[in-house]
């Protein structure tokens, strides 16, 4: 029995012909150029549903736009990272731009290796959201490809940037605690140990703010932090090591939700309760922090709002490559839930 024949893809010959019109205009109408009338327009496009006609990417990209964008994200199981996944999607919607998502895997010669592909599979931007990757490499790959770097502090001549305020926010969990009268108060921090990446990282800038805030309250003698990683793991690690300390803390500051995840299973399994025997604070208010059963307080830094305006910056560096670099950087705010209240006497 012989294989049945492959479809023929619908060319732009087709498409001309079904609307009776030149290739060319057809061509303009894909390219929303000057020279074509709405009736011509309308013709056209008709005749796309009616083939199901798809342009072809590689060609599209040799007169100079595949119209996609590039999104990597440093770990897929993070529940924040798909909110402004989410953003950006949203920001595109009504745009010829598609979305193409890979995972820079929280190491640099993985970024590298993603960065990589996109320019050479002909991106027309990308937006790189945390990544672990020196300034240097960064700044190369905006050299050849507009760039949008989301989460990373600082400024660059390369690329835009969109991040959260990470000192006020962790100032917030910090101060919600302290009000509750909470005196032992630790934090669990993403272990950061690259000189060059310090100042610019999300999780150092919340353990220095965790550090400041307590310092700020007076509470100087109580600074107890754990250095682990930022997931699930690293909460329930850091958590089984702040357990044992004498005195244990009565409250704890996770720097991110799927931290404070693995935190709230650790004091399970010890047999204490949230937050009579011990109160939990996350940061990135992600959509499980809402829910019922974990009701976590978590300070909220708007993860689709930073993933829209990331969009919307890359879509201004695509159409001028020339302009001043914007730095946008959210104000957060903390949303009180089940799992904070005053300490037990």
């Amino acid at each position: 029995m012989e294989p049945p024949a492959q479809p023929k893809r619908v060319t732009i010959v087709d498409v001309a012909r079904h609307a009776q019109v030149s290739t060319t205009a057809v061509s303009k109408v894909l390219r929303n150029a000057y020279g074509t009338s709405p009736q011509m327009r309308a013709r056209v496009r008709q005749a796309i549903d009616d083939l199901g006609y798809r342009p072809y990417a590689g060609a599209r990209g040799m007169r100079g736009q595949t119209y996609t964008v590039g999104v990597m994200l440093p770990d897929i199981r993070n529940p924040f990272f798909p909110e402004i996944l989410d953003g950006i999607t949203d920001a595109l919607w009504d745009t010829e731009y598609q979305v193409l998502m890979a995972p820079g895997r929280n190491g640099e010669a993985a970024e590298a290796k993603v960065t990589e592909a996109m320019v050479d599979r002909g991106m027309d931007g990308m937006i790189l959201v945390a990544p672990v990757s020196s300034r240097s490499h960064l700044e190369r790959v905006a050299g050849i490809v507009p760039t949008v770097v989301v989460g990373r502090h600082g400024q660059s001549a390369a690329y835009d940037t969109v991040s959260d305020d990470d000192l006020a926010g962790a100032a917030l969990a910090v101060d919600h605690l302290a009000d509750l009268g909470h005196r032992r108060i630790a934090h669990i921090e993403h272990d950061e140990t690259d000189p060059r990446r310090i100042e610019e990282m999300p999780n150092a800038i919340r353990a220095a703010g965790y550090r400041q805030a307590m310092r700020a309250r007076g509470l100087e003698d109580e600074i107890d932090v754990v250095s682990t990683t930022y997931t699930q793991q690293g909460g329930y690690l850091g958590a089984q090591q702040l357990l044992a300390r004498s005195p244990r803390p009565t409250a704890v500051f996770a720097g991110a939700d799927v931290v404070a995840m693995g935190v709230l299973q650790a004091v399970s399994e010890a047999g204490l309760q949230v937050p009579d025997d011990i109160s939990i604070a996350g940061y990135d208010n992600t959509t499980f922090a809402a829910l019922g059963p974990i009701s976590l307080t978590s300070v909220d830094q708007a993860g689709r709002h930073i993933g829209v305006n990331a969009a919307q910056l890359l879509i201004e560096r695509i159409a001028d490559r020339t302009r001043p670099t914007a730095q946008i950087k959210f104000s957060p705010s903390l949303v009180p839930r089940g799992t904070t209240a005053p300490p037990p006497n």
